[in-house]
């Protein structure tokens, strides 16, 4: 320290010595004129003459020494000035040695954690293509194992004689006739208790619509008679023009009862329009509504809607299986209803899949509006009598028509657990540093640099309630566009969307998976895996969640959209894992084999993994089961802590791929 601060020294401190140079060659002076004086003191005269000239000299001596003294001071002064600021310089500069090893310390870590990334891409990379090895290894193990059961088998056909080859043919042809029957037996017990199921049902609602009609005919019926006396003039009449009237009144009677019974009829076929109508609207404003007290009202005007429809159909003389049809149908969106109501007065919110459910029920409800609305409009009262009389006609066909609608199957979108709960914690955008719309612009040109992009617009931005951002549209070389949205915050990818033709299929599933994975390392995301895959069309669909603590996080989702053609990527969806990715410290209370214990004995399970997922709002550690029952496959998740069943899903599969319900 002491040899910089010699070196470093200003001017300032030069001249300070300089000065001090100067005041010891004055003293020297000083003293040899001392000397001088002492050896003239025996002359009397001259020592007079001394005297005086040293008294004169007296008072420019002291002069001198009182200003050297000023001066001496004041370069001391200055010194004192050019060390502190020298120590200042001194500090400064140490500290920015400091700050500079501190970057290159953070470069390297950050250097280092890209290389561990790498690294772990890396290895997992190799394996699944390990994995992949493995299965086909097993897959041909099999195919050995099957060609040397069908060799072996060929073998012993050809080793055995007429007698065990009839006895062998017979032995088959016995097991296949008694399988045969077997299952033609359970086909017919299965029909015989649906045909019972309906008969009885049939016939509860025959008896019922017969005591309705016969309390209704007796509270039509009028008083008795009106006297003795006049009876019998009546009678006299009666008796008299019976034979004439007989024919003609009970003819009159009886259309008037057919006209009746249509009339009814009519008015009910009126009813069930009226209220399918409004059940279609409530259900139309459902699907779009996102206010909680609008939602319980119109869930509420839908259940008491369903219950009227419920009614009616009770009145209208349907066949069997087509009135189990509709009532299913009509019970099943009563049923949700009240289950939606539920939950809303919970204090929770509608999930996209209850949404999605909302939508597929409304779109019966309107294909049997439609039905019923062309049938009482196009009717006549011929066609209306055959159908009351139970003969087959237009009526009976149309409310065929109406029942093979309530089977139509929902065409959801290839769904993933737990997709569109959104935030269920604290915003992770919130937290970090707002770009401005030119920063935006430059970070989206990055994002898409292996695209070809040729022109890039901006188009405003949307504010949203959790996540902020600038819009732009870009456009390639093949004047194909593509919509992005750049976060206002930390200016992140969170969603794009591009359209365009994906035919023919050239790359599978698995390819499309590390295509998608690539990309998101791009973008600084390494920490995900693959929970859903599916193909939609020409287009593979990748749902990834994060697994950076030794569990799926399902709200750290990201959807992936990958061409099957071209093997790009033309979509990403990724606010889920913007708004909640973080690190979690997170144990689970039971063991695996625990929670497994919990399972329903009809299901059989593969080992159950932990996940994270949104429930009610809040993020619950779970157990996650791939189970089957029969050729029906369910998702079911266990709380790791209590071992409660919190969550199901059934897996159904469309032609767009497979969904949950």
């Amino acid at each position: 320290m002491e040899k910089k601060i010699g070196k470093n020294v200003s001017s300032g401190a030069k001249k300070v010595e300089r000065v001090e140079q100067e005041n010891k060659m004055n003293a020297a002076d000083v003293n040899a004129q001392t000397k001088t004086k002492k050896k003239t003191q025996t002359n009397p005269s001259a020592k007079a003459k001394k005297q005086t000239a040293s008294v004169k000299k007296t008072k420019p001596a002291a002069k001198t020494k009182k200003t050297e003294t000023k001066e001496s001071a004041a370069a001391e002064k200055r010194l004192q000035a050019a060390k502190k600021r020298a120590e200042k310089k001194e500090k400064k500069l140490m500290k920015r040695a400091e700050l500079k090893a501190k970057k290159l310390e953070k470069k390297a870590a950050i250097k280092q954690k890209k290389l561990a990334r790498k690294e772990l891409i890396a290895k997992k990379r190799a394996e699944r293509k390990q994995a992949k090895i493995d299965k086909r290894a097993e897959l041909k193990a099999k195919k050995l194992e099957r060609r040397a059961e069908k060799i072996a088998r060929r073998e012993m056909l050809k080793n055995e004689n007429k007698a065990e080859k009839q006895k062998r043919l017979a032995r088959e042809k016995k097991d296949r006739i008694a399988l045969k029957r077997q299952k033609r037996e359970a086909q017919q017990k299965a029909r015989e208790r649906r045909h019972e199921a309906r008969m009885k049902a049939h016939e509860r609602r025959a008896e019922s619509k017969k005591h309705k009609r016969e309390q209704k005919t007796e509270r039509k019926k009028h008083a008795p008679g009106f006297g003795g006396w006049l009876a019998a003039v009546i009678s006299l009449g009666v008796a008299c023009l019976a034979l004439a009237t007989v024919v003609t009144a009970g003819s009159i009677r009886m259309n008037d009862m057919n006209v009746a019974t249509e009339n009814v009829s009519r008015a009910t076929l009126y009813e069930m329009v009226s209220v399918t109508e409004d059940l279609d609207n409530n259900l139309s404003k459902l699907r779009v509504s996102s206010g909680a007290r609008e939602q319980q009202k119109l869930l509420t005007d839908v259940l008491v809607d369903s219950m009227l429809l419920e009614s009616a159909l009770e009145r209208i003389p349907v066949d069997a299986a087509t009135s189990n049809d509709i009532s299913a149908f009509v019970n099943k969106t009563g049923s949700y209803a009240r289950t939606l109501l539920a939950r809303l007065a919970a204090g929770q919110k509608l999930t996209q899949t209850e949404k999605n459910t909302i939508a597929y029920l409304s779109d019966v409800n309107s294909k049997i509006y439609n039905e019923l609305n062309t049938l009482v409009t196009t009717m006549t009262s011929k066609q209306l009598r055959e159908f009351l009389n139970g003969n087959q006609g237009a009526v009976s066909d149309m409310f065929g028509q109406v029942g093979n609608d309530t089977k139509t199957e929902s065409e959801e979108i290839v769904d993933a657990p737990f997709s569109g709960e959104g935030n269920v914690g604290e915003n992770k955008l919130a937290a970090l540093e707002e770009v401005s719309q030119s920063r935006a612009e430059e970070l989206v040109k990055e994002y898409f640099g292996g695209y070809h992009v040729r022109e890039v617009r901006y188009t405003g931005e949307t504010n949203a309630r959790e996540v902020s951002c600038y819009n732009f549209v870009l456009t390639d070389e093949n004047d194909v566009e593509i919509y992005a949205q750049i976060t206002k915050n930390g200016g992140k990818l969170a969603f794009f969307d591009t359209y365009e033709a994906c035919s023919p299929k050239n790359f599978d599933l698995e390819t499309c998976n590390e295509l998608a994975l690539d990309f998101l390392a791009q973008l600084g995301i390494t920490d995900v895996e693959a929970v859903w895959l599916s193909d939609a069309g020409m287009v593979a669909d990748i749902t990834y969640v994060s697994n950076r603590d030794g569990f799926r996080a399902y709200p750290d989702m990201i959807r992936v959209r990958v061409c099957e053609s071209k093997g790009r990527v033309v979509g990403m969806e990724a606010r889920g894992y913007l708004l909640n990715s973080e690190d979690r410290n997170l144990n689970a209370g039971i063991t695996e084999r625990e929670a497994r214990a919990n399972l329903s004995g009809n299901l059989e399970c593969e080992n159950g993994t932990l996940a994270l997922i949104p429930v009610d709002g809040q993020e619950v550690l779970a157990y996650e089961f791939f189970c089957t029952s029969g050729e029906t496959e369910y998702v079911v998740y266990i709380d790791a802590n209590s071992g409660e069943e919190v969550q199901m899903f059934r897996v159904r599969e469309s032609a767009n791929g497979s969904y949950l319900r």
